[in-house]
């Protein structure tokens, strides 16, 4: 494929030559080792209580505030990336930042000056403390992968599409498929390290585990800078949050006012500046932001060259368009929050003589979706494009949709399996194993492929859909900021499943049913959780479907006249869901 040209960046006559295809293997080869390096490595992280020798709960509190704060923190790296360095930049020196992370641990692990010596290496009933420069060097080494992480996770998918021409009609089918196969190469990718990288772990070593894990990362920094030359670097444009406080605060101070009658002719709107932000159409939702860009006596304008003198009393159009495109997102956005709730099966995990890491069962999530993607991008996808007319088959929220439909039925199956689990456990229970003083069903652990599929196919076409969802939904300067948005939709959801479960536990305890959530499953009834998490998702899909009938898409391209912007803004899209 030739190179693509397409005007834009800091001047009007600055072309930017679009790689495409080109740029592709240097992406995705980044991708491929850096997601398996880093799932490697934090699967690994569970195992660093006993070479540390920490006790249990000091454990569990370590690796809940690295997995808490590497949640969050995206958020802050796309802020990085999309106001100030640029996302080839700010992945530049993640991976740098990510890899030297990675070294630190694996040195914790070979270097036994770097951890307390195993327990009763000199006395049996002896169990040294890691010293104050262990703890350091640990802890030092946890910052570094938290902030890598931070920068990586919001940049890498906007990066590989920033190569494609967004202008190219010819292209946009292949933004979309390029998508659908990053989202393949990281399902791939964990498939790889909770099988792999966990066996290694698991029967060779700890230590070689993680040695594997940054070796891994060091190929994937060399392959991303191998394509500097062929990558299309956008330069941020400034800090885009100032601009959607400035529409807040201008709209605050001019609340009064009456929305005019006719917004086209009334409201601000200099021709757009030079920039890779698209010029968005005019919409007639959330009217009360429109008054940030009525012009008062007040406002002085700069006759020239269109500027206000005081942005945070007056700002364009185009900006309010633009926070009403993240406004119309977080409604979206809470929804899919809480569209995965983890599950967790006391199941017999022996299949014949061999046992199957617990690990490994997710596995089957990555492994349903592996398998569907390809078919679904180039099988189903053209099939429903002649059908359809649409560029995706089906629409964004559509595809959303059918992942929380099938979410509901995974939950279903869940109950079902549980409730005949606990069945047999109580009914033969000579026939179980015992383990925390109950017994476990002999129920052979494949009944969980249902449900672990059904979670697979939830997943592949919800979050492919969320993702490009983000990616075209909020504006161009943005997208770093909107793919932390999904990682942090992902992160509330997890929380928030703890939270339920704590809640459960609690109400349920002196209830005549007996504690849903006990130690001991078999005394409990965690079929009645899952049909309650049955309800939940059956609610939130409802919520989803108003939210969706609610929102309309992202449009560019100006109308030509008053009548035509009304009519625009009763165009919701009704065929959304």
């Amino acid at each position: 494929m030739e190179e693509e040209k397409a005007h834009g960046g800091e001047n009007e006559n600055e072309e930017i030559k679009y790689g495409g295809m080109k740029s592709m293997p240097f992406i995705i080869g980044n991708e491929i080792f850096e997601k398996i390096g880093f799932a490697g490595l934090t699967s690994n992280l569970r195992s660093i209580s006993p070479v540390f020798n920490m006790k249990h709960v000091t454990a569990v509190r370590v690796l809940s505030i690295f997995q808490g704060t590497s949640a969050f923190t995206p958020l802050i790296g796309g802020y990085v990336a999309d106001t100030y360095l640029g996302r080839y930049t700010t992945l530049g020196f993640a991976f740098l930042i990510n890899l030297t992370g990675s070294i630190l641990i694996t040195l914790t692990a070979f270097i036994t000056k770097l951890h307390p010596p195993k327990c009763g290496t000199n006395d049996k009933h002896i169990c040294a403390e890691p010293t104050a420069p262990q703890w350091s060097l640990l802890i030092c080494a946890f910052g570094f992968l938290v902030i890598g992480g931070a920068w990586i996770r919001p940049c890498s998918l906007a990066f590989g599409v920033d190569q494609f021409n967004p202008n190219n009609e010819a292209v946009k089918s292949s933004i979309n498929s390029f998508i659908n196969w990053y989202y393949f190469v990281v399902q791939t990718s964990f498939l790889v390290s909770l099988t792999l990288i966990a066996y290694v772990q698991s029967n060779l070593s700890w230590s070689i585990g993680l040695a594997l894990s940054t070796c891994l990362s060091v190929i994937a920094v060399c392959i991303f800078f191998m394509g500097s030359r062929i990558y299309v670097k956008l330069k941020p444009e400034g800090s885009p949050v100032t601009s959607i406080i400035q529409v807040v605060v201008a709209a605050t101070k001019k609340w009064e006012l009456r929305h005019p009658e006719n917004p086209e002719v009334s409201l601000f709107n200099r021709p757009q500046k030079s920039s890779f932000n698209s010029k968005l159409d005019y919409t007639n939702q959330l009217r009360f932001l429109d008054k940030s860009v009525i012009v008062m006596v007040k406002d002085r304008i700069n006759t020239e060259d269109g500027t206000v003198a005081n942005p945070w009393r007056l700002c364009e159009i185009q900006q309010v368009e633009e926070v009403k495109c993240l406004a119309r997102v977080i409604p979206i956005w809470a929804s899919l929050s809480i569209f995965q709730l983890a599950s967790t099966l006391q199941l017999d995990r022996h299949i014949g003589k061999f046992e199957v890491p617990a690990a490994s069962y997710l596995a089957i999530i990555f492994l349903s979706a592996f398998l569907w993607i390809p078919v679904y991008d180039r099988v189903i996808v053209p099939s429903l494009r002649k059908l359809t007319g649409n560029e995706g088959g089906i629409t964004l929220l559509q595809r959303m949709g059918i992942g929380i439909l099938l979410s509901i039925l995974s939950m279903l199956i869940s109950a079902l399996v549980e409730e005949r689990r606990r069945g047999i456990a109580l009914t033969f229970p000579t026939l179980g194993i015992t383990q925390n003083g109950g017994a476990i069903s002999s129920m052979p652990g494949f009944w969980l492929i249902p449900q672990l599929t059904v979670i697979g196919l939830a997943e592949a076409f919800n979050s492919t859909a969320q993702i490009e969802f983000y990616y075209k939904q909020f504006p161009e300067n943005m997208r770093s900021i909107g793919m932390s948005t999904y990682i942090l939709g992902m992160s509330v959801g997890n929380y928030l499943c703890g939270f339920i479960v704590s809640i459960v536990h609690r109400t349920t305890e002196g209830a005549s049913t007996g504690n849903w959530l006990p130690e001991d499953l078999n005394k409990g009834r965690l079929d009645y959780f899952y049909y309650m998490m049955t309800l939940v998702q059956l609610v939130n899909m409802l919520y989803f479907l108003v939210c969706s009938r609610w929102y309309r898409y992202k449009r560019t391209g100006s109308p030509t006249n008053a009548a035509e912007i009304e009519m625009d803004s009763r165009n919701v899209d009704k065929s959304s869901i």
